[in-house]
């Protein structure tokens, strides 16, 4: 036996047991990225001879892997969200956004800091890193299958998923800050970098990231759904790999002009959602993005898991153990709690929203990414350490509780009577648990 067929077996299992799995703990305080986790740590723990695992040594391998995990996983939460981008309707997420994201990435490279005793640029970069939320990880908080009703869709499984679709892309302009001044200062404080990264890596970069997506998005709508011709109206054909095209073209455009190729994935597959509501071609798109995206989780996970195995937490120390929970269990409820103060969600959907800021993937693209455009005045397998062990806190405590805690919260919003408040863009009536 050589290790190709050995890799060629797990991956034919690995794919099998992705299409059961989320059948299988559906409502159970289990996940399928946990399975995948654990599971990587287990069979990396037998003595087989298997091949080596190690973001560290192969950064741009993991870098590009993640890369697609994450642009993927961006596209299927697009395509699944329902409700039309405006102000109101999305109070919840731009409330996440601009203020418990940032509160959460200040608290967290203080706390870096001070406890891991880092330079300013490490922490805010550690904080960067950790900043993107993942509810690809606990499926149970995240919406399903697009409908025609934009009402379908609860307070917490909407905020989560279109918090995650636009964080992932925000989550780039504070990489570059602590680029920007570990460049200017190396391990200490400067803030000549200060004006150039808002003007270009906060102010140009989002705003081509948006536009971009917003016209690729228009393009490819017109392109499925409108087209005088049958041949060139995609729609007509229900193939579901032209996903995977829009994902591709909207990203590879936008990185060319010099914008945030995430925003612009998220901000395409809203416009491509919002050119024909009703079209059932949605659901093809969205299935097809989802299997793909499930695999590439189940993967990730897996490869995770084995670099586990084989001592990826081993430069971890209890300053970055006590950080990573911290971050979990303190810094982001707190944080997702203040944001929220005054918004839609009742006092239930408040903490659960604000406690299933669920770290993933995306975590591990920044980090790869960041790590491959300068040195930083700690060691690279320090970062990777505490990075990882977030993750895998993240996974254990939001896979296990992620089920039982929404299959409660939805028993209780149909307990509750509907409320009738009247305003274009309520989440619906009786979603609001109190």
């Amino acid at each position: 036996m050589t290790i190709a067929d050995a890799v060629f077996a797990g991956l034919g299992a690995g794919a099998l047991l992705a299409a059961v799995l989320p059948r299988v703990v559906a409502g159970r305080p289990l996940s399928l990225p946990l399975v995948f986790l654990v599971g990587g740590i287990c069979v990396y723990l037998l003595p087989l001879p298997l091949p080596e695992i190690d973001p560290v040594d192969d950064r741009l391998l993991t870098e590009h892997i993640t890369e697609i995990g994450v642009i993927i996983a961006l596209m299927g939460a697009g395509l699944a969200l329902n409700r039309p981008v405006g102000r109101r309707r999305w109070g919840t997420t731009w409330r996440l956004l601009g203020v418990t994201m940032p509160l959460t990435v200040v608290a967290t490279a203080l706390l870096a800091w001070w406890l891991l005793d880092w330079p300013p640029a490490a922490a805010l970069l550690l904080a960067a890193v950790l900043s993107p939320t993942d509810p690809v990880l606990a499926s149970e908080v995240r919406v399903g299958e697009p409908t025609e009703d934009e009402h379908d869709e609860d307070e917490v499984r909407f905020a989560l998923t279109s918090e995650a679709g636009l964080n992932d892309g925000l989550a780039f302009p504070l990489t570059y800050a602590a680029l920007a001044l570990a460049a200017a200062a190396g391990g200490g404080w400067s803030a000549d970098w200060a004006g150039a990264w808002v003007a270009e890596d906060v102010a140009f970069k989002c705003a081509v990231g948006v536009l971009c997506g917003l016209l690729v998005g228009r393009l490819l709508g017109w392109l499925f759904f409108m087209a005088r011709s049958p041949v060139l109206r995609l729609s007509e054909h229900r193939e579901g790999f032209v996903a995977l095209g829009a994902t591709f073209l909207s990203y590879g455009v936008t990185e060319l002009v010099g914008g945030y190729g995430f925003l612009a994935v998220f901000a395409t597959a809203c416009t491509i959602r919002a050119a024909e509501r009703a079209h059932g071609f949605h659901n093809v798109l969205h299935d097809f993005v989802e299997q793909i995206e499930r695999l590439f989780t189940a993967t990730v996970l897996f490869l995770l898991g084995a670099f586990i195995a084989l001592g990826g937490l081993a430069p971890l120390t209890w300053q970055g153990a006590v950080t990573a929970l911290a971050l979990l269990v303190v810094i982001r409820p707190l944080s997702g709690w203040a944001g929220l103060l005054g918004g839609r969600p009742g006092r239930l959907e408040r903490w659960v929203i604000a406690s299933y800021g669920i770290r993933g993937i995306g975590s591990l693209y920044y980090l790869a990414y960041a790590l491959g455009r300068l040195d930083f005045p700690v060691p690279e397998r320090e970062l990777w350490a505490v990075v990882t062990f977030t993750v895998l806190a993240s996974v254990l405590l939001h896979g296990v509780t992620a089920g039982p805690v929404v299959t409660r919260l939805d028993r209780l919003r149909t307990a509750t009577p509907p409320r009738q408040e009247g305003t274009q863009g309520d989440s619906g009536p009786g979603r609001r648990a109190r």
